[in-house]
């Protein structure tokens, strides 16, 4: 009579070591989450093309860019907007020279269709939590007038200008910031060895720089709360405000909505 053999329990070996390396993967992914959201985001998409077989996977941030590109390109502006990515999110230049009257941070008329349809790409929903960071450069020409005394409040003035049309296009303030660097930040030489000014590398070094960046998961909780509290202040203005009107509001009233309900978070 043959001797009974329990059966073999090497596949615990493997089986181990697969749930192994799949926690130390699924550790880095929430380490990316939390510290580099566009390293996440690109992995993931990197992960979805490999795994599932879509090459048409992408990043958020890779649609945003080719969005902004595909609208630029159908107004023809793309001679004088510049988008591109880096290892944080989304840059966009614009070429002062044609957004702004010459030594002023003043927009043009003509350069606001164009910015109002930037904005349409970055304040979709898909889009809500990411920061819009502008930055002022000008080149190493001196200004002295007494709306600007020098280039730093050319540089500020025009990244706020730019700030404020977002912003009555209907971007949230709490996610945007301007900045001014003056002359400080050159993408290309302004001058050759002898000091003579390149007129043509000035051009290129005077522009408004966007970042559009997604928000850490500490920023997001941080800006929903920031959100909420404006809202519930505006609220309490309104009542204020119109006290005769107040009305309480009950289960069955449609006008009883939550600032979450239907409403975006932005």
């Amino acid at each position: 009579m043959a001797e009974f053999e329990p059966p073999s329990e090497d596949w615990l070996t493997t089986y181990a070591d697969a749930i192994t390396l799949l926690m130390a993967f699924f550790v880095m992914l929430l380490t990316f989450a939390e510290f580099d959201i566009p390293a996440y985001q690109e992995a993931v998409a990197g992960i979805a093309e490999e795994i599932g077989g879509n090459s048409k996977a992408a990043s958020p941030i890779t649609e945003m860019q080719i969005e902004i590109q595909d609208v630029m390109l159908e107004m023809d502006a793309n001679q004088v907007v510049d988008v591109r990515k880096d290892d944080k999110g989304v840059v966009i230049d614009l070429a002062s020279g044609a957004f702004f009257n010459s030594g002023t941070a003043d927009v043009r008329a003509a350069a606001i269709p164009v910015l109002e349809n930037i904005v349409k790409v970055i304040n979709a929903p898909n889009y809500d939590f990411y920061t819009i960071e502008a930055e002022g450069h000008t080149d190493d020409d001196p200004i002295s007038t007494k709306r600007y005394p020098s280039n730093w409040e050319l540089s500020a003035g025009r990244a706020s200008a730019i700030v404020r049309v977002f912003a009555t296009s209907g971007i949230s303030p709490g996610r945007m910031k301007a900045s001014g660097y003056a002359e400080t930040q050159p993408k290309v030489p302004n001058r050759n060895l002898d000091g003579t000014a390149i007129l043509e590398n000035q051009s290129v070094n005077r522009r408004i720089t966007i970042h559009v960046i997604p928000m850490s998961l500490k920023m997001k909780a941080k800006y929903e709360t920031a959100m909420l509290e404006a809202a519930k202040l505006r609220e309490m203005q309104e009542e204020a405000a119109n006290p005769e009107e107040e009305v309480e509001p009950t289960s069955a009233d449609p006008g009883a909505v939550s600032v979450f309900d239907g409403q975006e978070t932005q």
